[in-house]
């Protein structure tokens, strides 16, 4: 069963964080670089994308730990893994080797769930990034006129990752965290480009970020306009995460809900960070607010960003397996 198939069926469960669980690790310079980069001139430490390379067993655990937890769809440890975002560590090189060594990661981990025992069908999103620039504002406050990034670097860019991620055999592309949606259009024509150079059928996902009470994306869309601009293309999902907790996305799912004919996911924040940039958010309380969601028949694909772990992850799916998924008219 396609992943297209399957969300026709019921609500599916998407992974936790990625980063959360590398924390836990505490991972130190050395750890980062492993023997292949021991001698590499730059620092490597915050590069959770190198550790599918590095790490792998690391890597290859936390997938498992998702998939066991209940998830049906696993993202990539690729949010990163893109030309532009990978110059800060000057590996702008490794991008292609990065991306399939991430796929296979996520295989391998649902291989181990079949040897343990699971039988649930299970399904890996490419994970791709916003990058770390903006095609749409000036990151100088004294040239409101400059761009830091065009549209046709954004797309060579996100080519290059879908093409690796489509390449090593992902069931979808996950388009996520989009605060600028000149960005996601730049994303959008990438993923479309390289899923039909390749011949195969893969799902495109889209995930917008409200950035604060205001309810608009960092680029000054408000959901609706965020959901008119990317209409056009052929999207299996269309959804919101980061930025905000369950309760606070509320308010944006019930506008996608009412609009989308895709399906709609989510997958929030374990609620808003406290003083010291940690979510104290349990998987109980952050359970019972995704409740409402289901309540309210929102969402067809239901995760967790920032925070997130797969005891969340355990306890949504727990839930999400009482409800049908949300209708709509595609």
């Amino acid at each position: 069963m396609t992943i297209t198939e399957a969300v026709q069926q019921r609500i599916l469960v998407l992974d936790g964080a990625m980063g959360t669980m590398i924390q836990d690790y505490k991972f130190k310079e050395e750890d980062y670089r492993g023997e292949r980069f021991a001698n590499y001139p730059h620092s490597l430490k915050g590069n959770n994308d190198l550790l599918v390379l590095t790490q792998p067993e690391a890597i290859d655990a936390i997938h498992l730990a998702y998939l066991e937890a209940g998830a049906d769809i696993v993202e990539t440890n690729t949010f990163n893994t893109n030309s532009i975002s990978m110059e800060d560590y000057h590996m702008s090189d490794l991008v292609v080797e990065l991306n399939v060594a991430a796929v296979e990661s996520a295989r391998r981990a649902i291989q181990q769930y079949r040897k343990n025992g699971g039988t649930d069908s299970k399904y890996i999103a490419g994970s791709v990034g916003p990058t770390n620039k903006t095609a749409s504002l000036s990151p100088d406050v004294n040239n409101p006129g400059f761009r830091a990034v065009s549209f046709d670097d954004l797309r060579a860019c996100y080519f290059q990752q879908c093409e690796a991620l489509v390449g090593a055999g992902v069931d979808a592309l996950l388009i996520e965290t989009v605060f600028d949606t000149l960005n996601a259009k730049a994303a959008l024509f990438a993923a479309q480009d390289a899923i039909e150079a390749s011949g195969r059928e893969v799902a495109i996902m889209l995930s917008g970020t409200i950035t604060d009470a205001s309810g608009r994306t960092l680029s000054g869309q408000t959901t609706e306009a965020f959901l008119i601009s990317v209409g056009h293309a052929p999207l299996l999902s269309i959804g919101l995460n980061c930025a905000l907790g369950a309760k606070q996305l509320m308010p944006y799912l019930q506008t996608l809900d009412a609009r989308a004919p895709f399906a709609v996911s989510a997958h929030p924040n374990a609620g808003l960070p406290n003083a010291f940039g940690e979510y104290d958010e349990t998987a109980d309380q952050m359970a019972a607010q995704i409740k409402e969601y289901l309540d309210l028949n929102l969402i067809n694909i239901i995760g967790g960003c920032c925070g997130t772990s797969p005891a969340h992850i355990a306890a949504i799916a727990a839930l999400a397996k009482n409800y049908k998924p949300r209708t709509y008219v595609a």
